[in-house]
Parts: structure tokens; C-alpha cells; sequence
């Protein structure tokens, strides 16, 4: 078995991301061509790097911009490697699937949201020089883990089986 190492869960990270933005990118440009009396697909005409109006998604250019500039690159720092690889995580450990109950879909995004505050927040106390920043840092790992418990402990006794 092969170790993985950040670059490669980044990598990996980054695929799937855009693997799973592929379909909606396909379905939502499909639903308007053609000029048969269709409406223009939800969010068309949206302005580059932002989100469809009413749609909730993003254009495929904004998706892989956003993914690139996480991606691990050979003049980063030792500071924006940890944040990229914290982004890349977060985002990675997002991705679980929405169960249409609003309560539980909340938090089960939030939880690794959170996380991903934290990872970061640990990496400024690493890296950051800025008192107030490291102080700050401080405080967003303490209220986000509280956040987190009280989550975890919500969809424990909340959440379906």
C-alpha cells in the first residue's frame, strides 16, 4: 500500500472535486441550448468566477480556479503549504452526501468547515508573527471545537440511523 502524503491527498482532492463538477457543468449548460424556446440555463449569463444566480453553483471557471489556486505549488511557503493543505482537506471532507434534512445536512457540512477553521487557525499560530493575529487564531481554536462538540453531539442523539 502506498503512503499518502498532503501533495498527493491534494491532488486527489482536486480530481474529485472536479470530477464531481463535471455532470452539474454538463447538465446545467444543457438544460438551456439549443434555442428551442428553452429558457437559458439556471445562472447563464452569470458573470465569470461567480456563482449561477438562483443555482447554488458554480461556473466550471470559477470551480477550477478556486481548485488551483489550493493546489500545492513549488515556491509556496511552509505556511501556505499547511493552509492549502488545510483548504484541501476541508474541502475534501465536505463532500459527503446531503440527506435533505436540513438540521443534520448543516452541521455534518459544518463539522469539517469548522475543522478547517481550526487547521488553519493552527497553522497561524505556527507560522504568524502578528500578536493579535495569533491571538485570534487562539480564540477560533477554542470556539470551534466547542462548535464542533455541540454539533457532534446534536446529530448523536438527533440524526437518523
Amino acid at each position: 500500500m502506498t503512503r499518502s502524503t498532503p501533495m498527493t491527498r491534494s491532488i486527489q482532492t482536486a480530481l474529485i472535486l472536479l470530477a464531481l463538477a463535471g455532470p452539474a457543468f454538463a447538465q446545467s449548460s444543457h438544460q438551456g441550448h439549443g434555442g428551442h424556446g428553452a429558457a437559458p440555463a439556471p445562472g447563464a449569463g452569470a458573470p465569470k468566477g461567480q456563482m449561477g444566480a438562483g443555482t447554488g453553483m458554480m461556473n466550471m471557471d470559477s470551480m477550477q480556479s478556486m481548485m488551483k489556486t489550493m493546489m500545492p505549488a513549488p515556491g509556496d511557503t511552509a505556511s501556505t503549504k499547511d493552509f492549502k493543505s488545510a483548504d484541501m482537506k476541508m474541502m475534501h471532507d465536505m463532500a459527503v452526501p446531503y440527506t435533505g434534512n436540513a438540521d443534520v445536512d448543516f452541521r455534518t457540512k459544518m463539522i469539517p468547515h469548522h475543522q478547517g477553521a481550526i487547521d488553519m487557525a493552527r497553522a497561524a499560530l505556527a507560522y504568524a508573527k502578528d500578536e493579535t493575529t495569533k491571538t485570534l487564531a487562539a480564540q477560533i481554536i477554542k470556539d470551534q471545537e466547542r462548535e464542533i462538540a455541540e454539533m457532534r453531539e446534536w446529530l448523536s442523539k438527533n440524526a437518523p440511523k
